[in-house]
């Protein structure tokens, strides 16, 4: 038992590469397996369909040059929504899911904003999220203000697959060259053009020069780089793949690291080919000899949702409440997750399987019910989860033979060493298997069930105050539904009283919800008193008390009133534990309501290697800020870390400002499974940034130089960025899954040095240079540094690669705060090794109360000069009628002054004439 139990994590830790939940594959030099999800917002547009098929398949050939001849795309599926006319071309999705979406094409962020991204929030080299084009994009109607469909789908390719970032930074849209230039921010150099400032207003457009900002030196805000049309320069597709000739990624020998663009700074100021290159993609593959073969394309339409209970019913199921516990936490999913016209069918097994309710199509309460009465009622006999399995094919069978597509959901709690068994039957079924782990004993085998299905993996302790089993089944509302049908969670709570018999608290609906709310209570020995009052001090309807499942539950009818509601739950013995559930669906079906995503950046984990809690909160595509976000790690056996998530821009958070809020975590207790719920509210400093654009954005082209003017696109509709919109309060949970962890060692020696500080800038001030940047932890992002090292080189590849040979800058009097304070430090830099150099390049390494130092920073740089504008930018070239050339000037100025000293020389003359007619002349 123990070597295949081992055997069966090993071939789990081969599978667990990362939490992305992409199911492409790589094969024979082709991508298989993509998916691109139309969004059920989007209107039905049969055109869609094709022009997304056009794009891919151009973006093949490009993909397949750029990458010289390595990778092109194979096969992909375009999942249409539910609410489209069925057609005899779809299909019903197997595996494929809105979840598991590697392109979504969806209305844009905002109206007008049109803008191509990738939602990427990890380190450099690893997979970003999904893609996100707009049907309009789609549809070709924005080629001129970000270029060609098929070139462009590379470009965020890059992003998702390889993990690189881009090149060019409207942040920081110029900096100060070697060239001893104001330079554009772009990838290469050899990529030409002008900066100019284009401005409409009332139906007119002008475009003048950019003027010099006198505090950073370079131009003012507003300013942008207009590429020539006709270039040759092969690179990059990072910077501005829109350009005819761009067709190479930035290699060794072209990429500009002087530029502060977001490759740079998250890559340690590697080109994006070396990233490509040192991806498994690159290391699995040889270039081909033939050109590859066209996209091969799958219509799979979305049905209505198939799902079988698999629940375990063994003996084992007798301890710790634990077949109790299923039944609340099955009613509970009956009851508020499941959609309506979805089919629920239920199977129980032990040694062997029953089939108890073939599927039954939800029309409202009393299909729920009946479901209701087919939950276990006694725990017995041994356990075969692969008969489970089986009679849930039978069961889906009837509605859909083809299985392809259908759900089940098993739950279990002990070990079967026949769980292999299946593995292929399940892999080969096209059913997507959610498995929810209960307790410490769980098998291990089932685990790989839904890596290879695209299935959930949940996990819940015997611990029954940390309510991890109806947080676990809260986790499995659809996918595939619009969000404002799909149930979210507002509260999650538990307690185990002794002393104080009272569990009081607040849950908050915001506008965005209140529709079909409900509240679920659960004790484990009596019934409590439970009282709740809605905002405006009401108490509320009795609650329906299931006294055989120790639950109480209450739903209320339409939509809730808004605020906050009052519970307070008393025991009637001691010592007893108490849970309190809350969800709410989307109050309008046009407004978006907040939303949280929680997941690892790892699905298993080796100790000590560090792990990252990533929580995302959005409102539709827009990111909430301020929010206070708390994410718990619970262990096997129940032992619960807490840790406070930040989106700082800083340590494991990537983007500052992004709505996704991070931390590291390192603070494993044992071996086995552990999960994650994080908890979010926002109060009075919690805002939507409105017209934020997202990072990883493509390129806006404000337009082209050609034949020597200027041809522009209409500028890029811009609002004021720093808006922010006060939101109400607002409280979410949600389940992040299940994760695996081996290797955990009793000692506790200081294995983590500090987080690598990703934020550090530096300007100049006289013959001072000023460095702000965020203070790492101790361990990553916990405690204190001891000291930091500050270095400096003319030569940014000095730096970078030989670190600890470069000066070193007097640090004594800077002492480090605590970790996420903002640091201060200004040195005088005297004078630098190198001859000829144009700048300074600083960088930081922390070291730790172990001398565990930190990974390099990323670079910051100032110029020991400055910088000269162009001379082309001295005059506005598409307005030849206000236009005087330095010559002219000249000219007319000389000319000026001989007219006026002239006329001033004849006018003196005239007047000595006129007063003096007939003066003698005289001597002496």
């Amino acid at each position: 038992m123990g070597s295949f139990r081992s055997t069966v994590f090993l071939f789990v830790l081969c599978l667990l590469q990362g939490s992305n939940t992409s199911l492409v594959r790589l094969s024979d030099n082709g991508y298989e397996d993509i998916i691109i999800a139309i969004d059920p917002r989007v209107p039905e547009d049969g055109t869609l369909i094709e022009q997304i098929k056009d794009m891919v398949t151009t973006a093949s050939t490009y993909l397949f040059e750029a990458t010289e001849k390595r990778f092109f795309f194979k096969n992909v599926s375009i999942l249409i929504p539910e609410n489209w006319k069925n057609n005899p071309q779809y299909k019903r999705p197997k595996h494929e899911t809105y979840n598991h979406a590697d392109v979504l094409v969806a209305p844009p962020t905002f109206p007008g904003r049109d803008e191509p991204y990738t939602k990427q929030f990890t380190a450099c080299e690893e997979k970003g999220e999904y893609i996100h084009f707009t049907p309009d994009f789609v549809l070709g109607k924005k080629q001129n203000e970000y270029g060609p469909r098929g070139k462009l789908f590379v470009h965020e390719w890059a992003h998702l697959r390889w993990g690189v970032f881009d090149e060019y930074n409207d942040d920081e849209p110029y900096y100060s060259g070697s060239s001893k230039k104001i330079e554009a921010t772009r990838c290469s150099t050899g990529i030409t053009g002008t900066n100019k400032v284009h401005k409409c207003q009332g139906g007119s457009c002008s475009i003048n020069r950019c003027r010099i900002d006198p505090k950073t030196k370079l131009y003012e805000k507003g300013c942008q780089f207009f590429p020539d049309k006709v270039q040759t320069v092969k690179t990059s597709i990072m910077f501005m793949q829109g350009i005819d000739s761009v067709i190479e990624f930035c290699n060794n020998k072209t990429h500009n690291r002087e530029a502060p663009s977001p490759q740079n700074k998250m890559c340690n100021s590697k080109s994006t080919w070396e990233v490509i290159s040192n991806s498994q993609d690159f290391k699995n593959t040889t270039p081909m000899v033939a050109p590859p073969p066209s996209p091969v394309f799958s219509l799979l339409r979305i049905s209505e949702r198939i799902v079988c209970l698999v629940l375990d019913k063994s003996g084992s199921m007798a301890g710790s409440d634990r077949l109790n516990r299923m039944n609340q936490a099955a009613k509970y999913f009956l009851l508020e997750i499941i959609e309506n016209e979805s089919w629920v069918g239920m199977v129980h097994f032990d040694s062997t399987a029953n089939i108890k309710s073939q599927l039954i199509q939800i029309k409202g309460s009393n299909e729920r019910n009946n479901l209701l009465k087919s939950l276990p009622t006694a725990a017995s006999g041994g356990t075969s989860i692969c008969a489970g399995i089986k009679s849930g094919f039978q069961v889906m069978g009837e509605q859909n033979p083809q299985l392809g597509g259908s759900e089940i959901v098993l739950l279990s709690d002990g070990e079967d060493t026949s769980a292999k068994n299946c593995l292929d039957e399940v892999k080969n079924s096209g059913v997507i298997i959610h498995f929810i782990a209960l307790g410490p004993n769980a098998d291990p085998a089932v685990t790989v069930m839904p890596i290879i299905t695209g299935g959930h993996h949940l996990f819940a302790s015997d611990v029954v105050q940390n309510n991890g089993l109806i947080d676990a089944f809260g986790a499995l509302a659809s996918g595939n539904t619009d969000i404002s049908q799909q149930s979210l969670q507002l509260e999650s709570k538990g307690s185990k009283l002794t002393s104080d018999p009272w569990l009081n608290g607040t849950v908050i609906i915001d506008s965005t919800v209140g529709k079909d709310t409900f509240f679920l209570v659960t004790w484990s020995t009596r019934p409590p008193s439970i009282s709740l009052w809605d905002p405006s001090g009401t108490p509320t309807q009795s609650f329906t008390v299931d006294s055989t499942s120790k639950m109480a539950y209450l739903s209320i009818p339409g939509n809730a009133k808004v605020g906050v509601w009052t519970y307070s739950l008393q025991a009637k013995i001691n010592p007893e534990i108490l849970t309190i559930t809350v969800n709410s669906r989307a109050a309008n079906s046009s407004v978006p309501p907040i939303t949280v995503n929680a997941k690892m950046n790892k699905d298993t984990n080796s100790f000590p290697s560090p792990m990252i809690v990533y929580a995302e909160i959005l409102q539709g595509f827009i990111p909430i800020l301020g929010a206070n976000v708390t994410a718990f790690i619970e262990s096997n056996t129940g032992n619960t870390e807490v840790l406070e998530l930040l989106d700082n821009g800083a340590g494991a958070d990537t983007f500052k400002d992004d709505g996704v809020y991070s931390r590291y975590f390192t603070a494993y207790s044992e071996n086995g499974r552990y999960s994650l719920k994080v908890r979010a509210h926002g109060g009075a400093n919690a805002v939507t940034q409105n017209f934020r654009h997202p990072p990883n954005r493509a390129a806006y082209i404000p337009g082209w130089v050609v034949d020597g003017k200027i041809e522009a696109n209409p500028p890029r509709p811009e609002v004021d960025e720093d808006t922010q919109t006060n939101l109400e309060s607002f409280t979410r949970t949600a389940s992040g899954g299940a994760f695996v962890v081996s290797n955990v060692s009793s000692s506790s020696p200081d294995l983590y040095p500090p987080s690598q500080i990703t934020d550090l800038e530096a300007s100049p001030d006289e013959d001072m240079i000023n460095l702000t940047w965020t203070a790492p932890g101790d361990d990553f992002d916990v405690g204190k540094v001891k000291q930091y090292i500050i270095r400096i080189s003319g030569s940014i590849l000095d730096l970078r690669d030989n670190f600890d040979d470069a000066q070193q800058i007097n640090t004594t009097n800077l002492l480090p705060k605590e970790v996420n304070s903002k640091e201060n430090f200004a040195f005088k830099p005297g004078r630098i090794s190198e001859e000829n150099a144009t700048h300074i390049f600083i960088a930081i390494q922390s070291v730790d109360k172990s001398n565990l130092t930190s990974k390099v920073s990323n670079i910051a740089q100032v110029a020991l000069f400055t910088p000269q504008a162009d001379p082309d930018e001295n005059h506005d070239e598409n307005y030849p009628n206000y236009r005087l050339s330095v010559v002219s000037l000249v000219l007319i100025v000389v000319g000026s002054v001989i007219v006026v000293t002239t006329i001033l020389g004849i006018t003196i003359c005239a007047i000595k004439k006129k007063r003096n007619p007939s003066r003698p002349s005289t001597g002496f």
